[in-house]
């Protein structure tokens, strides 16, 4: 089997993975998102080390990062991590400084379109052709695949910053994005819920009316999604979505909502089957990234 490195850079901590999928992950480190230079050079003496305790050469490397990104291996800045508001970022060449360290094929793309390819290629998007992936964490971002591509067009999907329909007497917390207010990622991720109710999400109860609300917007979100993408599933991860009493309340929303308008049974009989948590749980990341170094390898 070839030897493929990737790496699974979030905002908070990098997971940096060597192997060739689910059955074959050899060696895997996590440490946390400091300064572009501080954290690339981490990654990059992980892999260094790895081919020699390997005995092997990678073939390929995967990264699936933060963004927002340049995903277009044809653009001047492909490989560069462009306008993010996470501070010392922007423009930041990432690919650029793994090339100078490894003649490799690079695979470049979002965390979650990386997530999204892992699914889909191990997880619970096997078999479908159009679904998305959403991560619910930290911040909120979503991507996945339409006719079996990943979603670039433009740039890449930010579905984390749709626009809300908010009910200043129902919620009057004003969102926390700083370039939004009350988009999703400002009324649902987790530092919204924390800012909001004053505790982090996991240490709130069941029973707490944080969840309702939390529900809603997200039932929102995907019925948008829905109508516009028509995805074969969707799939929900991230730190939020831990919550067990979420998946339902979040599935009845969307009933809800749609109020019988999309006529498919997939979700008017097995809503529960249709709005899913990641098979590859908390590794659908670093696994999307180490799919991205074999698609890489493969269009050389």
């Amino acid at each position: 089997m070839a030897l493929f490195g990737g790496i699974e850079a979030g905002g908070t901590k990098f997971v940096c993975a060597i192997g060739a999928g689910p059955d074959d992950l050899r060696a895997e480190h996590r440490f946390p998102t400091t300064t572009p230079e501080e954290t690339l050079d981490q990654a990059i003496a992980f892999f260094q080390e790895q081919q020699v305790q390997q005995g092997e050469y990678l073939a390929a490397l995967g990264v699936a990062a933060f963004g927002p990104l340049d995903p277009n291996p044809r653009s001047p800045t492909f490989g560069y991590i462009t306008t993010t508001p996470k501070p010392g970022w922007a423009n930041t060449d990432f690919v650029g400084a793994i090339r100078a360290a490894f003649d490799v094929p690079v695979g470049f793309d979002t965390d979650v379109n990386g997530a999204a390819l892992g699914e889909h290629r191990w997880g619970a998007a096997q078999g479908l052709d159009t679904f998305i992936y959403l991560t619910i964490g930290t911040g909120i971002g979503g991507g996945g695949m339409v006719e079996g591509h990943l979603i670039h067009g433009l740039v890449h999907p930010e579905m984390g910053h749709i626009r809300m329909p908010r009910d200043p007497e129902r919620d009057p917390f004003a969102g926390v994005c700083p370039y939004h207010g009350d988009c999703l990622e400002g009324l649902a991720a987790g530092p919204a819920l924390e800012k909001r109710w004053g505790q982090r999400a996991e240490m709130l109860p069941s029973d707490h009316p944080a969840w309702s609300l939390e529900a809603h917007y997200l039932g929102v979100a995907l019925v948008d999604f829905i109508l516009t993408l028509s995805p074969q599933r969707i799939i929900m991860g991230g730190g939020v979505m831990q919550q067990p009493h979420l998946f339902p309340l979040v599935r009845q929303e969307v009933l809800a909502l749609l109020n019988g308008y999309v006529r498919s049974p997939a979700i008017l009989e097995h809503i529960d089957t249709y709005v899913v948590p990641p098979l590859l749980g908390a590794r659908a990341g670093v696994l999307g990234s180490i799919a991205l170094a074999q698609e890489a390898l493969k269009s050389v």
